[in-house]
């Protein structure tokens, strides 16, 4: 017996200091990829030269085909064992020169004029087809519109006036409780009879600037234009049209114009020891017409090529391959996701792991997770080692849009993959998402390469600990 617990002593030791001595070795190196990202990072030039250089970059444009080069070029510069382009045919819609919102301000004949708003037509909008005079109807969301009467609707220009709910603190929270109706606010007001829809831009800043998005319409029904007006305007048009009616004169002229060829751009670091199990990492390299695409995505494009470039230069050689890819088309239509795992489909492709950053460059909070349970306690197993990086939140979440084919829907090719999104501080990102506020100036270079490190540190462990 004595002999029998001296072994079991013995046994224990050594797996102590076993476990011990891997997570000193675990804490060194997460210490080498935050000290070199801090000091040697080159997120914030890359994601400089992209804003400066290129600019936005709307699925179908110019600046979609410069950004797909650049994106070939910068990770090559990275150290990827290889780096190619994958065809996805992507919407191609214009904006125009013409977005007009304006507010008749008193009876024909008093001299009072017109206010011109601050306004941008929503992306997939049609346009006006010349001016569009009518009189408003503000409702409250969608809900509040379908309460109303096709009478009361019909020859109307429908205003969606639901602001972003300032008490959650997640804005991403906030956003998505009022969204709908700049998404399908202009199919159920053209099913009511109505001609036009206004929505108050998806922001909790009060401002001039307005913030456009995608929006779609059901086969169903006529397509009315759809335009975005800024909080500051929506705000004054709620005062000022209290208790009385309010004519509004709209005009664009955006327009879709059929399919274009675009990339999605991979770039590898092949593993070691499994490389025919892949981990992805990425982002959405299109953007909207507005800004400079900074925040969105710029930024998690230029830290999912940091991933790997940390990774090269620290020779960190990962055991499973790991795969860079910068998605195009994510705003509107979402066809570099749905084609990628359309691909690994086709391949029979296995994947261990998906990581996007899409949510802007701000400071890393930790991983929204989707997985199983047990998935989301190992990986909170990790909060000692990243915790003095402030990394503190992984929980059950929406990981993000481009990934999201891989597992999700009937025909998702790997319903079980694990998939994580990087969640920052999220109180200044719908300040800028959409508008022409989202500019390099904007990104603070700290914090996007803390992210950076973030996503490094999180995909070593979980390549070294993860089945």
């Amino acid at each position: 017996m004595r002999k029998t617990l001296t072994a079991l002593f013995l046994t224990l030791i050594f797996l102590t200091c076993t476990l011990h001595g891997k997570a000193q070795n675990d804490s060194l190196i997460i210490r080498q990829i935050f000290d070199e990202v801090l000091t040697k990072g080159r997120a914030y030039s890359n994601l400089s030269d992209l804003c400066l250089n290129i600019g936005h970059r709307l699925s179908g444009s110019e600046g979609a085909a410069k950004s797909v080069k650049w994106g070939y070029d910068v990770l090559k510069k990275s150290g990827a064992d290889t780096v190619y382009l994958m065809e996805v045919e992507v919407p191609v819609w214009n904006r125009g020169t013409v977005e007009r919102v304006a507010v008749q301000m008193g009876t024909k004949g008093s001299g009072q004029g017109k206010r011109e708003l601050h306004a941008c037509s929503l992306g997939g909008s049609v346009g006006t087809g010349g001016k569009i005079k009518a009189e408003i109807i503000e409702v409250q969301g969608i809900a509040e519109l379908k309460k109303l009467s096709e009478a009361a609707l019909k020859g109307k220009i429908v205003f969606f006036n639901r602001p972003m709910d300032s008490r959650k603190i997640s804005t991403f929270e906030a956003y998505g409780g009022c969204v709908d109706q700049r998404y399908a606010g202009a199919g159920e007001a053209s099913r009511m009879g109505a001609v036009g829809v206004i929505v108050r831009s998806m922001s909790l800043a009060i401002d001039e600037h307005p913030h456009t998005g995608g929006m779609a319409y059901p086969d169903s029904v006529q397509r009315i234009p759809a335009m975005a007006i800024s909080t500051t305007d929506a705000e004054w048009l709620h005062q000022f049209g209290a208790n009385k009616t309010v004519q509004i004169e709209m005009e664009s002229d955006c327009e879709f114009k059929g399919y274009a060829k675009s990339s999605n751009v991979i770039g590898e670091l092949w593993g070691y020891e499994s490389p025919q199990d892949i981990m992805v990492v990425g982002g959405h390299l299109d953007s909207w017409d507005k800004g400079q695409g900074a925040h969105d995505d710029g930024a998690g494009v230029n830290q999912s090529i940091e991933v790997l470039r940390l990774f090269k230069t620290l020779g960190i050689k990962p055991k499973r391959t790991l795969r860079v890819i910068l998605f195009m088309n994510e705003e509107n239509g979402n066809m570099g996701g749905k084609t990628y795992a359309q691909k690994v489909a086709d391949k029979k492709e296995t994947h261990v792991l998906a990581v996007e950053s899409d949510r802007g460059g701000f400071t890393p909070r930790g991983f929204a997770v989707e997985g199983t349970q047990n998935e989301i306690d190992f990986i909170a197993g990790f909060r000692e080692l990243l915790e003095p990086y402030g990394l503190h939140y992984f929980e059950k979440g929406y990981a993000g849009v481009d990934i999201g084919p891989l597992q999700r829907g009937d025909k998702a090719p790997l319903p079980n993959l694990l998939m994580l999104g990087l969640v920052p501080d999220s109180q200044r990102y719908f300040d800028y998402h959409h508008a022409d506020t989202d500019t390099i100036d904007k990104v603070n270079p700290r914090e996007l390469h803390l992210g950076a490190g973030a996503m490094a540190a999180m995909i070593y462990l979980l390549d070294r600990y993860s089945k």
